[in-house]
């Protein structure tokens, strides 16, 4: 009777919940319960959530996350703002000096043979040297241009912000749903010895064994529950978000499929770091303050007229009494000062030699950093088919061989335990090893400046 009891229970309980779940609900997460959906909305319309931004809900997926960080993210506003100011920068330094307007009034009349003159006017407008003005706006873009490498740095980091919060959330979800079903499947097994004990079929050390291991696993799931909050802070914190706002679980993974090598990525590295880019524009900006100090050499001229107001001629008679005259007038400043000119030559020079080597030690930083991002995401992918393939289907191989060696007798429940133990630690790490991937992957992104989400990256 107690056999064909442990029979029916093994069945139920060891085909019926482990097996299936390994195939099908280590993949997904739980469905979002729809009270917690009004949870979630409720929470969204009380915490001022925009009505402009999306909403987030239990279809959310990590796109949605990427773009509603984009809208709100403060410090990727900032960002924006700063790059348009360098933008207005530029026809600010473009433009001509303002023009200079001046009036005299003589107190004592100053006689002449025309008449006295009362006061004057004049207007004045100064022209640097030819070409100056387009490099001043030469300068200016490229620093405009630095300041959008700045931007888009920032936009990059937030994404690999999102991703990695997204990706441990997701991990997390896939192992409080494992857990949860070791946790039914040893308490099953605890009922199971409890039974065999009244029955003296079993020892008593085996359902102290069942019990230890249940309440092992159940630390474990209050462990990771606790997680929840504080991943979801990281995650809201992103998108501008207060804290303490709920978020659903995550349904899925983006599907990663290999389209490109190791030696793409170190080139688009150089291509597309934003870091880079911004000292490439920096060096530029410096070649162009080397040529601005070369023209000051050369002298700015200033074009003017004046005018004269004129009283008549106290003699009657004289011939263009009272007459305004209208003077034209050309100046220039004297560039003299040869010292303090070779010295902006050299500053300039030498900005130039600090940005080229400033960019020279990024680089090689940046490559390293490729290297070992690009090693730990071919490890991940090479556990994901390693567990997936072969150490999780021999885990359930083994933990079915083990549950008929301990209904034959022949196998110790000990035995049991350690097979359903294993089985946990080679699902979490397919898992863990899933999550690595997808953040190594946005790691890589946010390095070599280019979206690589939906593909994967292969070694030569």
């Amino acid at each position: 009777m107690m056999i064909e009891i442990f029979r029916g229970l093994r069945v139920a309980v060891l085909l019926s919940v482990i097996v299936p779940s390994v195939r099908a609900g280590a993949a997904t997460a739980a469905p979002l319960p729809s009270d917690e959906t009004g949870h979630i909305r409720m929470a969204q319309h009380q915490a001022g959530v925009p009505d402009a931004l999306p909403l987030i809900d239990e279809s959310t997926t990590l796109r949605d996350y990427l773009a509603y960080a984009a809208l709100n993210n403060a410090g990727l506003r900032a960002d924006f703002s700063q790059w348009k100011a360098a933008l207005e920068r530029i026809p600010q330094v473009k433009s001509l000096p303002d023009p200079r307007f001046n009036y005299a009034y003589f107190i004592e009349e100053v006689e002449t043979r025309v008449g006295p003159q009362r006061q004057k006017f004049g207007l004045a407008q100064t022209f640097p040297w030819f070409g100056t003005l387009r490099l001043r706006g030469d300068a200016a873009g490229e620093a405009a241009a630095a300041a959008q490498q700045s931007y888009e740095k920032t936009k990059l980091q937030l994404f690999f912000r999102v991703k990695a919060a997204y990706y441990e959330y997701w991990y997390l979800a896939q192992a409080l749903t494992v857990t949860r079903e070791h946790i039914q499947l040893v308490a099953n097994l605890e009922g199971v010895t409890r039974t065999r004990f009244k029955a003296g079929a079993e020892a008593y050390s085996s359902v102290v064994q069942a019990q230890v291991e249940l309440g092992k696993l159940d630390d474990q799931l209050r462990t990771l529950e606790s997680l929840r909050e504080p991943i979801v802070a990281t995650l809201n914190a992103a998108m501008n978000r207060p804290t303490q706002l709920p978020l659903p679980w995550p349904r899925s993974l983006p599907e990663l499929v290999a389209s490109f090598t190791d030696t793409q990525a170190l080139a688009w590295l150089a291509e597309s770091n934003p870091d880079l880019l911004r000292l490439d524009h920096l060096v530029a900006k410096e070649d162009v303050g080397i040529e601005l100090a070369r023209k000051s050499y050369y002298p700015d001229v200033t074009l003017g007229v004046d005018y004269g107001d004129m009283d008549e001629a106290r003699n009657s008679g004289v011939s263009d009494s009272g007459k305004d005259p209208v003077v034209a007038m050309v100046s220039i400043n004297l560039p003299i000062w040869y010292g303090k000119y070779r010295a902006e030559a050299r500053e300039a020079r030498l900005r130039k030699k600090a940005a080229e080597g400033q960019r020279e030690d990024v680089a090689d930083r940046l490559a390293a950093d490729v290297k070992l991002l690009l090693y730990h995401f071919h490890d991940a992918e090479r556990k994901i088919d390693l567990y997936g393939d072969t150490l999780v289907p021999k885990a359930e191989q083994s933990l079915e061989a083990t549950q008929q060696g301990f209904e034959a007798g022949s196998t110790p429940f000990i035995s049991l335990i350690d097979a359903q133990r294993m089985l946990l630690e080679f699902q979490l790490a397919h898992q863990r090893s899933q999550a690595d991937r997808g953040r190594r992957l946005a790691e890589i992104e946010a390095i070599v400046g280019r979206e690589a989400h939906g593909r994967a990256i292969r070694s030569k």
